[in-house]
């Protein structure tokens, strides 16, 4: 069975029709995709407003569970940690009590790229709606940001094919910003192996009230840097502020007799944990030379390398001298006593979460449709 035009329609006024039909179904979907911008940068100014710097912030609890190694609470104000307090009683130092020094909040690096990306999709999306929607009240010049597309844009309320065109790089662009935004909040995965980024992003001595005390005097005498007896390094890990410590020990510290004769006998041992035996070069953060967190935030550091040594692995970052770090810093060679994790859900970052990861499905939706009305290709 075949279908048939009648009357009969010539194979060049067909095509014609073709394209004709093809390009009002393009005019109407850019249309109909007004309100889903609309909606999408309403929701983007929702999740805005979940990461704005408004008092009194979100308190949250930082304890570990079924003991009191870890107990207290930090309150997080937009992109800061501006102020907590924190009880220790780590088996590897003496009971004390961290407090965050309010005049000198902690920045966290993953929730300023999330605040920037944040910022960047919602001007996109601003000066996407007004050079594809333009009204008969807005000035026909572009804005800076879409200078490469002012010679193509309409002078009327009726878009053509290069609005078309310009809505889809566009809308490739705010994916991308949505999809890195979902990634920072999901976190790295967790992995076995353990993860060195806390040897230069470790939260800076200054940053406490009263600051953490250097090391044992005796690593002057040894020609070492003192570093503090602890690493306070906080990450974001499914959409929440997680928080490593770690008892830090000098690895050239000398030991004394009755230290070796315990471990010796056994009547003494090292704690075991996923980073014990292993020689980490751990970058002192100071004062004029810490980024976001308290910690050189813009360098990554490298993966973990190898000593030759049979009884230690030497991990730590990409040093730029010897015995210095990414940033010109001092390293010193330290060994991890013990370890501890603690995690704390945020509201505010689970929610934030949900609505981007809502957002992206949205948008993934109508840049399918776009994309098939235009005969084009997805790129992801």
């Amino acid at each position: 069975m075949s279908v048939d035009i009648w009357p009969p329609i010539a194979p060049d006024h067909l095509k014609a029709a073709v394209e004709t039909s093809q390009k009002r179904e393009l005019d109407w979907l850019v249309q109909d995709l007004r309100e889903t911008l609309t909606n999408l940068k309403h929701g983007l100014e929702g999740c805005y407003a979940l990461l704005a710097p408004i008092d009194p912030g979100s308190t949250l609890v930082l304890s570990t569970p079924r003991n009191e190694i870890v107990k207290g609470h930090i309150t997080r104000v937009g992109t800061r940690i501006v102020k907590g307090t924190i009880h220790l009683r780590l088996r590897t130092l003496p009971q004390q009590t961290l407090t965050i020094n309010p005049d000198h909040p902690i920045h966290l690096a993953p929730l300023v790229t999330l605040h920037t990306l944040l910022t960047h999709s919602l001007d996109l999306l601003t000066m996407t709606l007004s050079f594809t929607y333009p009204t008969e009240s807005e000035p026909s010049n572009p804005t800076p940001a879409s200078d490469s597309a002012s010679s193509s844009k309409p002078q009327s309320s009726s878009p053509q094919l290069s609005s078309a065109a310009f809505l889809s790089s566009q809308l490739r662009l705010l994916s991308q910003s949505i999809s890195e935004s979902i990634a920072i909040l999901k976190g790295p995965p967790l992995v076995t192996a353990a993860d060195p980024s806390w040897t230069t992003r470790s939260i800076a001595s200054s940053h406490f009230d009263p600051p953490l005390a250097a090391a044992a005097a005796s690593n002057h005498s040894l020609g070492a840097t003192p570093i503090p007896p602890i690493s306070f390094h906080l990450s974001i890990q499914e959409s929440s502020i997680v928080l490593w410590l770690r008892s830090l020990e000098a690895a050239g510290a000398p030991v004394g007799f009755g230290t070796k004769l315990a471990f010796a006998i056994g009547t003494a041992r090292r704690l075991e944990h996923d980073e014990a035996d292993r020689v980490f070069g751990f970058c002192c953060a100071r004062e004029g030379h810490t980024g976001p967190g308290g910690s050189p935030g813009s360098m990554m550091p490298s993966s973990s390398s190898s000593n030759g040594s049979s009884s230690a692995t030497r991990s730590g970052t990409t040093q730029t001298a010897a015995g210095t770090g990414p940033t010109g810093q001092p390293e010193v060679d330290v060994y991890v006593r013990e370890k501890v994790r603690v995690e704390s859900a945020d509201p505010s970052l689970l929610s934030l979460a949900a609505k981007l990861t809502a957002l992206g499905h949205t948008l993934g939706l109508a840049r399918r449709n776009l994309a098939a009305v235009m005969g084009e290709e997805l790129e992801d």
